[in-house]
């Protein structure tokens, strides 16, 4: 394994902190910021591969809980502008993410749209705690499918 690449995978997975690193930067990254937790996830991952699926199971709990942070901001967006407008918002562009309700959630882990798609289920007022089961569906999901796949790509063990 090419040196740059342990020193990356080294420096992305924070060995010292670990699991909260994990949380931490998955939890940054379901806001609408715009960060990859998937780099730490895998360094992690990399480095203790006894940490797998503690380390799916804390990044799933990180990026839910910044979905529904997500769904709050949207929420609160919409009361902040309901009451600066005099009544409710409704915008057409999103009337076709209504007819599938709290399960657009599970679309919560697409690259680009997926977090801002959480505010936009704030915004519309779907059900938090639906919305928040489906968001741990589908990032769960995706952490597995992709932590799978970098390790199955980089399959060499790091050296100690």
């Amino acid at each position: 394994m090419p040196d740059w690449f342990l020193t990356l995978t080294h420096w992305l997975a924070l060995p010292e902190v670990g699991l909260s690193t994990v949380f931490v930067v998955a939890f940054v990254s379901a806001t609408l910021l715009p960060m990859g937790s998937e780099p730490a996830v895998f360094a992690l991952i990399k480095l203790n591969p006894d940490l797998f699926w503690p380390a799916i199971l804390v990044a799933t709990a990180g990026n839910t809980l910044g979905g529904a942070v997500s769904w709050l901001m949207g929420l609160g967006a919409h009361k902040a502008l309901d009451r600066a407008r005099g009544n409710a918002t409704e915008l057409r562009a999103l009337r076709w993410l209504e007819r599938f309700g709290p399960k657009a959630c599970l679309l919560s882990w697409l690259p680009g749209v997926g977090d801002p798609l959480c505010a936009v289920a704030g915004w519309l007022k779907f059900p938090f705690w639906p919305c928040v089961a489906y968001m741990a569906i589908g990032k769960f999901a995706r952490y597995v499918t992709m932590t799978a796949g970098l390790l199955w790509a980089f399959p060499g063990h790091l050296p100690a």
